[in-house]
């Protein structure tokens, strides 16, 4: 079956705006909704959605989301200008985080973030260089509708 692209649109995001940080997650969330995408695969994509959105907030200077749902498959590509990863295994590794306190006064930095992006994603890339950024690329496969 050819991929026929439905809807495509791209997000930015500011590093250290924890007021709209979660806004674009949300915006996706309702356009899988308008496109008739089912609540499952909406959970799955927005928990992944939101981790990455997120983790821009909190460790980047700026992100850009780039979102597409196609006939087969939803794609999500994030990529920010941050820090980077060191150790990317090690950050994989679920509670691991480097978070600062003030960071986790308010709730963020539990080090779940990469993993449930990785949970939710049935096809997960990232790749990162210290002092330049991440980019994460998240598909999520569509169930072949027969008719």
């Amino acid at each position: 079956m050819k991929s026929n692209i439905i809807f495509e649109q791209e997000f930015k995001v500011e590093g250290g705006d924890f007021i709209n940080g979660g806004d674009a997650s949300c915006q996706i969330g309702n356009i899988l909704k308008d496109v008739g995408i089912s609540p499952d695969i909406i959970l799955r994509l927005t928990v992944a959605a939101y981790e990455a959105e997120m983790n821009s907030v909190i460790y980047a200077r700026r992100g850009t989301m780039y979102f597409r749902v196609s006939t087969d498959k939803i794609l999500l590509k994030i990529e920010d200008e941050g820090k980077g990863i060191d150790d990317i295994e090690l950050a994989m590794k679920e509670g691991y985080s480097t978070a600062t306190a003030e960071i986790r006064e308010m709730g963020f930095g539990a080090g779940m973030g990469l993993p449930n992006m990785k949970r939710n994603s049935d096809i997960f890339n990232i790749s990162s260089e210290v002092g330049k950024g991440t980019k994460v690329e998240i598909v999520v496969n569509l169930p072949e509708i027969n008719g």
